[in-house]
């Protein structure tokens, strides 16, 4: 009779078992993989305050200057180019780093203050490769979390998380 009952297979108790512990795993993994509003707001802000550092290094080391816009979607990166016929702003598409990007859904970025001073019109930080670096703040939002991205009058580009009342988006 041993023969016979060493060919029966897995009980259901074992099998309920390995279930329990595949749901479990699964659970923790989906838990780490997708993070919660915070993180992917501190992802993005991060990465925005590294992409604006690069625009003024760029901007210095090749001598033109870089702009940077954003709106309901997302932001892009400008350069300056000279004409025959003047200067103009044309959209970087040569670079993979400051190619334009979309933020995710529900994410915005709000108040741009230029110098302690909202810029008239479409809003444009404009990084200049001669002139000293400017001051400039932000704010990135998801949801009820917020961050500022900060610049300090060193060039030093920052995310902090910020708490208090939102503001109206740009």
């Amino acid at each position: 009779m041993t023969a016979n009952k060493a060919g029966r297979g897995f009980t259901l108790v074992e099998m309920l078992v390995v279930v329990l512990i595949m749901g479990l795993l699964l659970g923790l993994v989906s838990v780490t993989v997708r993070p919660d509003e915070r993180g992917v707001l501190q992802l993005e802000a991060d990465r925005l305050a590294q992409l604006l550092h690069l625009a003024l290094i760029e901007s210095r080391t090749t001598g033109k200057a870089i702009g940077w816009t954003a709106d309901d979607t997302g932001y892009r990166f400008w350069r300056l180019t000279e004409r025959s016929e003047g200067s103009a702003w044309s959209e970087i598409r040569d670079s993979d780093l400051m190619r334009p990007r979309t933020l995710p859904q529900g994410m915005s970025v709000s108040v741009l203050e230029v110098e302690n001073m909202r810029p008239q019109g479409a809003g444009r930080l404009a990084f200049s490769p001669y002139a000293p670096p400017l001051f400039f703040t932000l704010e990135i939002a998801l949801g009820a979390e917020r961050y500022r991205v900060t610049a300090s009058p060193s060039g030093a580009v920052r995310a902090l998380p910020l708490t208090g009342a939102g503001h109206a988006a740009l």
